[in-house]
């Protein structure tokens, strides 16, 4: 494919020289535009990202998704790709965006398509985490950020195409990191539940935990995906667990536990 496409490729970036390659390597080329807004970087993010062309821009960190809104408004082309640091559109992928706009994306304002996670050596592709179909190729204008601050997501106004090929994403190099995030996740979870005006039960911290097990593992056949697909079903479970006892440990620390 010579001719570019006309998109440009939304991401945010923190620290993500080592994932950059494989990133913008994945679009470099076939795009019109690659904005990347970067902050606080003590590596050379910015350096590699300029080395794909891209036009790097210093913001202050705002939170996932407000920082995603700022790096949409920077983009000029027609449509735009979101594109975080540690994902690659497949070449499956890029054969499907290139097919989709030999003229069918005139009917619509965005398109969706399956993101596939590699974790602990395999490629993922059942219980809670496959397909996780992500709408990130949209016509600028009619799509925007919304979600929580930790779960953020494009609000399409319009109609989208579903595409087959997988958008990769490398988002837990270890277990570690994986871990590391129940606890931040946590926090945004007890801002929302507490804002919500909500209290802590027995009910939510004996069956929502089961129930997320019971629906990876069996329900959406992780079992399927061997021992990481075990993993993720309990560490599923384990980080709903902690979500709800939060409440708990809040109305205990508050004096308010019923």
């Amino acid at each position: 494919m010579t001719d570019r496409l006309p998109i440009s490729v939304s991401m945010t970036a923190k620290n993500e020289a080592h994932n950059l390659p494989r990133s913008l390597g994945s679009v470099a080329g076939w795009v019109e535009e690659i904005v990347v807004v970067i902050n606080d970087c003590d590596d050379n993010t910015a350096e590699v990202a300029a080395g794909f062309g891209a036009k790097v821009i210093e913001h202050p960190w705002q939170g996932y998704r407000d920082q995603k809104k700022f790096a949409l408004a920077q983009t000029t082309s027609e449509w735009v790709l979101a594109l975080d640091a540690d994902e690659e559109v497949s070449e499956k992928l890029r054969a499907d965006i290139s097919n989709f706009f030999q003229g069918e994306h005139r009917r619509f304002n965005g398109a969706i398509f399956p993101r596939k996670v590699w974790f602990l050596g395999r490629w993922i592709t059942h219980g809670d985490w496959y397909p996780d179909l992500s709408l990130r190729l949209f016509r600028r204008g009619k799509g925007q950020w919304s979600g929580s601050p930790e779960h953020d997501k494009i609000e399409l106004a319009g109609e989208a195409k579903r595409l087959a090929g997988d958008l990769h994403h490398y988002s837990h190099p270890n277990l570690n990191s994986y871990t590391a995030k129940i606890g931040v996740f946590s926090d945004y979870f007890l801002e929302r539940q507490l804002a919500a005006g909500k209290h802590w039960s027995w009910t939510d911290c004996l069956l929502r935990p089961w129930w997320r097990f019971f629906r990876a593992y069996f329900l959406r056949r992780g079992f399927l995906d061997g021992f990481p697909g075990y993993y993720i079903a309990k560490a599923t479970a384990f980080s709903t667990l902690v979500r709800y006892s939060r409440l708990y440990e809040h109305e205990r620390d508050t004096k308010t536990v019923r």
